[in-house]
């Protein structure tokens, strides 16, 4: 141990009077003055309990809202099971996508979130690994648009809350087939336990996605649907119209039936 550790060793153990200083407590001080710089992307990652993950979720959302419930849900974890540079990340700067990013509704946050943490540990500017990375926060979102969600249920719920198919990875569009559904009303508390569910539910899923990756074991199971598929073909790059870029379900905003499709 050089002098300079011992030095600053000596005024951590005097200010917390003396007491034993743990291997996890001294790494977490000197990781980033033994580290010159921040690692590049992606960072380690270390499979991750899910049931711990959506816990900590669905504390998290009712502590900063749903993208900073997923976001710390996933890093809060690699914080205690990594440590470094997990440590240096401030986890509540995801509070601003909060109800589809300060309230407008557009993005869902849990999925913002998710996402965020899913490409610090696997994507990168490196061609090959962005598209890995890619590939896995779209099978997340497909899973969102097609499941019934939220799947998982939080070990103290407030409610007992019933899911829903939302098609759409949007806030705006997820809470209302849900508030149909069920009738509750969009500012109900209810509303509000159930994307607490929603979030673990999402940080659980982007967790068991990386945990296959580690295990070569991911594989996409929620493909485009043959509707998205269609309306691409036409729409999307290469179409004859080409006026739009979409993986999203195309039937969640357009042609509803009120509406003719030319």
């Amino acid at each position: 141990m050089n002098r300079a550790r011992r030095d600053v060793l000596k005024i951590v153990a005097a200010t917390v009077g003396g007491a034993a200083i743990g291997p996890a407590f001294s790494r977490n001080i000197f990781a980033a003055k033994e580290q010159e710089k921040i690692p590049e992307m992606p960072w380690a990652y270390k499979k991750l309990d899910p049931i711990a993950v959506a816990e900590r979720a669905y504390h998290g959302y009712y502590k900063g809202g749903c993208c900073y419930g997923a976001f710390e849900g996933i890093i809060g974890e690699l914080k205690k099971e990594v440590g470094y540079p997990y440590i240096l990340i401030p986890t509540e700067m995801f509070i601003f996508g909060e109800g589809g990013v300060a309230g407008t509704s557009t993005l869902c946050g849990a999925l913002n979130g998710a996402a965020a943490a899913m490409f610090l540990v696997t994507g990168a500017f490196e061609e090959k690994k962005k598209a890995e990375a890619f590939e896995m926060i779209r099978e997340l979102f497909n899973w969102y648009e097609q499941e019934a969600l939220p799947n998982y249920r939080p070990m103290s719920p407030k409610f007992e809350i019933k899911p829903s198919v939302s098609k759409s990875p949007l806030c705006h569009v997820s809470v209302t087939r849900w508030c149909k559904m069920t009738g509750y009303k969009s500012f109900s508390k209810e509303r509000s336990e159930r994307c607490g569910w929603l979030t673990a539910s999402t940080a659980k899923y982007a967790v068991e996605l990386l945990n296959r990756k580690v295990d070569a074991s991911f594989k996409a199971v929620h493909p485009l649907s043959a509707e998205v598929k269609s309306c691409r073909s036409c729409h999307d790059k290469g179409g004859e119209l080409e006026n739009s870029r979409t993986t999203m379900d195309c039937g969640g905003c357009h042609f509803t039936g009120k509406a003719k499709h030319p």
